[in-house]
């Protein structure tokens, strides 16, 4: 899809560029301040909560964990209560299962270890998980998709170049290339959960340019992304991101983010365990409400395995910008849509959604969720609040059942569409619906992450 329906769409998704200050826009040469946003004082973990009682031992737990999810020690992230978490046991043996905290960061106590063996996400000591072969380590807190684990909804794919979204999870989160010799290397955060490792780019790129060539996915699928192939609407490969075009803070970290100017977009076409058909499937991304135009398509989220249009219904990815050539929100935007391909829609038709609003803050959290018969949009300020629901409901007349494939694209449009722009904190991809108790404990554990701060 190229945002041209033909040929009448062409001046109204024409690509125009909006940046704001505090957006923590690039750091050399662009035009949007890189401040990373507004300060903060200090993140919004929650201050407290239900002290758990320990997350239940069990002879399976998740995967062989030993250990279930979830504790009693607090089910949504604002009741904190995540405490220490479970050791994962080795070859699916029961774990200590966690014991709740008396506060502590956010999230659903008393993981107790999300794999066997150590895993690639567990808390145990196993190694493996890491895309560069890392530990599993010993984490404390909770993530993104530990919490959609919890939800029976786990994740297929988890990309960040800011933080790591498994509270275990101690591997590498991106990797980086030099201009001057053409040499990698991965980076990894800090601690296991914790934020990106920005020291070792800063020294690794010192006098010369990076660009990001792999984004890792912190899942077990290992669904990688790297530049896209070209594609039916743009035969050439797309670019890789600047490494260092945005810097911000979250949580009190300097990191990274992917900024992507027209022409920069990454794929991988040759994906496990991401819906295809009429499968279930939930994603979200952290964004920027002040890097975007109305070009097509700034995506993440489900696509065509061969880079071409391949009809309606071929597509459920995210969509974030001021489009209009299909569907728009209430007044003048970016917003928060569906790309099914061949169609942006902000509710179940073309045309206005009134109540799907703009979402304009520093930073936004976006959500698409699809199932047999229908879908979801979602979206928030990722620093403060909670989510609103901008749509739920049926699918839009000739796509329903829906067709997806199940390929990942960050930045562009199915057909390799590149003209967008965008900036990406992270996101992820879950296999299953998740539910709304889940989608508002995700945004918690985003909020209280500090982005800006």
């Amino acid at each position: 899809m190229f945002c041209l329906g033909a040929v009448v769409l062409s001046l109204a998704c024409a690509p125009t560029e909006t940046t704001g200050a505090g957006s923590g826009g690039p750091s050399s040469g662009g035009t949007v301040a890189s401040s990373g946003g507004k300060p903060g004082s200090g993140g919004s973990a929650a201050s407290g909560g239900t002290t758990g009682s320990g997350g239940k031992t069990s002879s399976g737990g998740v995967n062989g964990s030993g250990g279930t999810a979830a504790g009693s020690g607090g089910v949504s992230a604002e009741s904190g209560g995540a405490g220490t978490a479970g050791r994962a046991g080795t070859a699916g043996r029961a774990g200590t299962a966690g014991r709740a905290g008396s506060g502590g960061a956010a999230g659903r106590a008393g993981m107790g270890g999300l794999t066997g063996s150590g895993g690639a996400h567990g808390g145990g000591t196993g190694a493996g998980g890491s895309p560069s072969g890392g530990a599993g380590g010993t984490g404390s807190a909770t993530g993104p998709c530990d919490l959609y684990a919890a939800g029976n909804t786990p994740c297929v794919a988890a990309h960040s170049t800011v933080r790591a979204l498994y509270g275990a999870y101690a591997g590498s989160l991106y990797q980086v290339k030099r201009a001057s010799d053409k040499t990698t290397k991965d980076i990894g955060a800090l601690t296991p959960g914790g934020f990106a490792n920005a020291a070792a780019q800063d020294t690794f790129c010192a006098g010369t340019t990076c660009t990001i060539s792999i984004i890792y996915d912190q899942s077990p699928k290992g669904n990688h992304l790297t530049s896209a192939p070209g594609g039916g609407h743009v035969k050439t490969p797309d670019a890789e991101a600047k490494a260092d075009a945005e810097k911000l803070t979250v949580g009190g970290h300097t990191v990274y983010a992917v900024y992507i100017p027209t022409g920069v977009g990454y794929r991988n076409d040759k994906t496990s365990g991401v819906a295809t058909g009429d499968q279930p499937e939930g994603a979200y991304m952290v964004t920027s409400g002040k890097h975007y135009n109305d070009g097509c398509c700034f995506d993440y989220g489900n696509a065509e395995t061969d880079n071409n249009d391949d009809g309606d219904a071929t597509m459920e990815a995210i969509y974030f910008g001021t489009c209009t050539g299909w569907g728009k929100g209430a007044g003048s935007g970016p917003w928060v849509m569906a790309d099914l391909e061949n169609g942006l829609f902000a509710g179940q038709t073309a045309g206005t959604n009134s109540s799907n609003t703009p979402l304009t803050s520093t930073y936004v959290t976006a959500m698409v969720k699809g199932k047999m018969g229908g879908f979801a949009l979602k979206g928030g300020d990722a620093q403060t609040g909670t989510l609103k629901t901008m749509y739920e409901g049926a699918r839009p007349t000739g796509y329903d059942p829906m067709k997806k494939q199940g390929a990942i694209l960050l930045g562009i449009g199915g057909d390799n569409s590149n003209s967008a722009v965008g900036t990406f904190y992270e996101g992820c991809v879950t296999a299953g619906y998740p539910s709304t108790a889940t989608d508002d404990a995700v945004q918690a554990n985003i909020v209280a992450a500090g982005y800006g701060r």
